[in-house]
């Protein structure tokens, strides 16, 4: 067996006759209590896209990890390129020639690309002529794959799908013939998404082998040539992608049959709950980012706005939240106008009738060093019910944390367990069962299946249905057109800050939302 030291850094040949970059044999690592890997077998074939889905907590990014050498397995045996090795840490997988390219990025913000791409691999202390190595290196790869970016930018001033060409960029740079991709569009919008999709075919054209972990069914089945399905930290079937369906994975993922479409009857709206009007609003740098945008939302209708990120929307879900003043404009809120920029403007709107569940349910909708039953109240902790002055009622926190858990099929079911212990759709579910669970007028709910399994999404889907048919307003932001498209009574484009077109949802395909979505318009629409 392989164990890669500073003396023994040239990597192993491979085997001949061997038809796999990678094999993971009978893999266990349990955390405490928990058995995340579970005899995991795995062969990835050479040259191939091999995708790896399964439900939050399933255990694949836990298997990649100890394939990178963040984890050591408790027991298994590891195989790259027919030889059986021993992955120490990640060094030793960039060895063997394993690059990783995690949910988040790990990028230095203030350094420029080429020196987020040379760092830790300098070829001496005289740093200039690693930088002009990288850059004809980058050059070279930019050329090859399609990986534009400029390489003396700042990474704090690129783009979300730059940054993760970045990412790609410092994997290939230290000579990694597999790239393990951890929920890779997460975070991209369509448009960088496709863009991705042609990067790693052209990667596999070149003998690359690339490992896709993602929980969206439709990229599997765009990209990938065989899937390997995991459920509650075991193997339970590998395919090839041309001789499955999105259905088939969706029930190996869940154990259960999982309706892909969100079927919902025809909205019946009532009175208007929400009104914003010529609203106009800057970001912190003080740049106007929503520029004079009316709409109305009626009680029993979600109103879906679409649009690429960056457009205005995350800046007019805070202000309509009360988390960021506006600069002109109003907002009427039960027929009653609400603009303001008081410091307890959040609260105030809460006690009003509005719930908000935030874009970023780690920066702005939980405090993961909480524990759950704590944030199940958070914001509304103030509640007579949960005691009064200075003390908290911890008894009825915890037994109304313990309904949430039984009703949103929060896992696992444990109040004092730390928040940050959660899974990511986990989190959301606790998000979104503190804001439904006050029976608001009006909710606003930004990308509430970001990085969510497809057993959770289907469980969100049809809790936002539910609150609509319970005669609530919906606002709803989300980049996945799909889901934009299946929710949505009406559906409204935000461009540059402005509401660009409206378009129906049983109508609407992807063309005509993405012309918009890219300003292209024949007439300004008027919202009401």
């Amino acid at each position: 067996m392989t164990s890669l030291t500073p003396e023994t850094t040239q990597r192993p040949e491979v085997a001949a006759g061997t038809d796999f970059a990678i094999e993971l044999r009978k893999i266990n690592k349990r955390f405490g209590p928990v058995h995340a890997n579970k005899d995991i077998d795995l062969e990835v074939k050479r040259g191939t896209v091999h995708g790896i889905v399964g439900e939050n907590g399933a255990g694949k990014s836990t298997l990649m990890s100890i394939l990178y050498g963040f984890y050591h397995a408790d027991s298994g045996e590891i195989v790259v390129g027919g030889q059986p090795v021993i992955i120490n840490n990640s060094s030793d997988a960039l060895h063997l020639g394993i690059g990783m390219v995690h949910q988040h990025f790990m990028l230095v913000d203030n350094f420029t690309v080429i020196e987020n791409v040379i760092l830790g691999a300098e070829d001496s202390a005289l740093l200039r002529p690693s930088v002009d190595k990288a850059r004809r290196e980058l050059t070279r790869l930019a050329e090859e794959y399609g990986l534009n970016v400029p390489p003396d930018a700042l990474v704090e001033d690129l783009s979300v799908g730059q940054q993760q060409r970045v990412e790609i960029l410092k994997a290939l740079y230290r000579g990694a013939d597999i790239l393990i991709l951890d929920e890779p569009t997460g975070v991209l919008t369509p448009a960088e998404a496709d863009h991705l999709f042609k990067v790693l075919e052209t990667l596999r054209n070149e003998g690359k082998t690339i490992i896709l972990i993602t929980h969206k069914l439709r990229e599997i089945m765009a990209i990938t040539d065989r899937v390997s399905v995991m459920r509650q930290g075991e193997m339970v079937k590998t395919l090839e992608t041309s001789e499955t369906s999105p259905e088939q994975l969706a029930e190996l993922m869940v154990g259960r049959r999982v309706l892909l479409r969100v079927h919902k009857e025809p909205a019946n709206p009532g009175d208007v709950k929400l009104e914003v009007k010529d609203l106009v609003v800057a970001d912190d740098q003080g740049t106007e980012r929503v520029k004079g945008v009316s709409f109305t939302v009626r009680a029993g209708e979600i109103l879906g706005i679409a649009g690429v990120a960056g457009n205005g929307q995350s800046e007019l879900l805070e202000t309509i939240a009360g988390m960021r003043p506006a600069n002109g404009g109003t907002i009427t809120l039960n027929g009653e106008e609400v603009t303001a920029a008081d410091e307890d403007y959040a609260a105030f709107l809460r006690r009003k009738g509005l719930a908000h569940v935030p874009e970023d349910r780690l920066r702005m909708g939980l405090v993961t060093n909480f524990y759950e039953w704590e944030n199940a109240i958070l914001g509304y902790h103030d509640e007579p019910r949960y005691g009064s002055g200075l003390m908290l009622e911890i008894k009825a926190a915890k037994a109304e944390a313990k309904r949430h858990i039984e009703k949103f099929d929060i896992r696992p079911a444990n109040t004092d367990l730390k928040t940050a212990n959660f899974s990511g759709g986990n989190q959301q579910k606790i998000v979104l069962a503190r804001e439904m669970e006050r029976d608001p007028d009006v909710l606003i709910v930004g990308q509430p299946t970001r990085g969510v399994d497809i057993g959770a999404i289907e469980f969100i889907h049809n809790q936002i249905i539910k609150m609509r048919d319970a005669g609530k307003a919906i606002v709803l932001v989300s980049v996945e057109l799909d889901e934009i498209r299946s929710l949505s009574d009406r559906i409204v484009v935000l461009f540059d800050g402005q509401i660009v077109g409206e378009a129906d949802p049983e109508t609407a395909d992807e063309g005509e939302l993405g012309l918009l979505m890219a300003g292209v318009n024949n007439k300004k629409a008027a919202v009401q």
